[in-house]
C-alpha cells in the first residue's frame, strides 16, 4: 500500500499553516517582473496542486490575486478557481522532492544563471495545450 505524501509549509511567523496532499501536476521556475518583484529574487518557483488537495489555517491578505501573512508579509500561495500555486520556498522541508517541468520567461533570466536542464523553457507564458 502506497500512501501520497503530504507537504506542509506555511510562513515565517507561524500564523498560517498549509498541507498539500499527493503531487502537484506541473511545477516551474519564472523569470517574469512580477515574480521577480514578488519574491524579491531573481525567479521565483512554484508548484500547483487541485484546490480538494490543499487545507490550510490562519488568516491570509490577497494582493493581486497572491495570498500572504498579514503578520509576517511571507508571500504563501495564489489560489484560483482549479487549484493553489504554492511558493515552494514556503515548504517545511528542504530539499521538497519537487522537479520542476518547465521554465518561463526565460528572456528575462540573469546571465549568470544556468537553464533548468531537461525542463520546457519558454521565453514567455508556455502555449495553452
Amino acid at each position: 500500500m502506497t500512501t501520497e505524501p503530504i507537504r506542509a509549509g506555511g510562513c515565517l511567523c507561524g500564523a498560517v499553516r498549509y498541507e498539500v496532499r499527493g503531487e502537484p501536476y506541473q511545477a516551474g521556475v519564472c523569470h517574469c517582473l512580477t515574480c521577480r518583484k514578488l519574491t524579491g529574487s531573481a525567479f521565483s518557483v512554484t508548484a500547483d496542486w487541485r484546490l480538494d488537495q490543499f487545507s490550510m489555517t490562519g488568516e491570509v491578505k490577497t494582493f493581486e490575486r497572491r495570498q500572504f501573512c498579514p503578520a509576517c508579509g511571507a508571500r504563501l500561495f495564489f489560489l484560483y478557481d482549479q487549484g493553489v500555486e504554492i511558493f515552494l520556498g514556503t515548504l517545511d522541508e528542504a530539499p521538497n522532492g519537487i522537479t520542476p517541468s518547465v521554465e518561463i520567461w526565460t528572456n528575462r533570466r540573469e546571465h549568470w544563471l544556468a537553464p533548468v536542464a531537461g525542463v520546457s523553457q519558454h521565453e514567455g507564458n508556455p502555449p495553452k495545450g
